[in-house]
């Protein structure tokens, strides 16, 4: 009996599973980031981004659901690592003007990382004739999109200006 060839529906499955794995450790790191962030906006900011990774974690459990295959998430090295430096940075940079500039920083890495996840994903699900998931993966994408925006504006209007008041003195 020869194996299996692997396909894209099954590289469709792995990369739901990372991309779940991804967004369990995202959920634990923004009440992190929030109490470590130093503005107000930046901590409201942190915790609404935590309430909607909640809505794209049971959006990902309904994408399970729509391929029949059970919502579990395999490691992510990727998010892993990514989470490791943006705590470096709140060790690092805690109590310095600087310290919300790095916090934005590090979320908007992760925020492409799963802006590129989900752009993929779409595509792949379209391609598979997985409409109800094109639809849920859209949904995290447009979320995601909108987060890194406002992490730009609010990096841009408030944390990188005062991180770079601090330096100039």
């Amino acid at each position: 009996m020869t194996p299996k060839t692997k396909d894209l529906s099954d590289l469709f499955h792995d990369t739901l599973k990372d991309i779940y794995f991804a967004e369990k450790q995202i959920l634990k790191a923004l009440p992190k980031m929030a109490r470590a962030a130093q503005s107000e906006e930046g901590k409201a900011g942190f915790l609404k981004h935590r309430d909607e990774t909640e809505g794209q974690i049971e959006r990902l459990g309904q994408v399970f659901e729509i391929i029949g295959k059970p919502a579990r998430g395999k490691t992510c090295e990727a998010i892993q690592g990514m989470i490791s430096e943006g705590e470096e940075i709140m060790e690092e940079y805690k109590g310095t003007a600087a310290l919300d500039a790095g916090l934005i920083s590090s979320a908007q890495t992760v925020e492409h990382y799963e802006i590129a996840r989900y752009g993929t994903l779409k595509s792949w699900a379209a391609q598979l004739g997985l409409n109800g998931a094109v639809a849920l993966l859209d949904a995290n994408l447009q979320e995601e999109i909108a987060t890194d925006q406002k992490l730009t504006a609010l990096g841009e209007a408030a944390a990188n200006p005062k991180a770079y008041r601090q330096a100039a003195e």
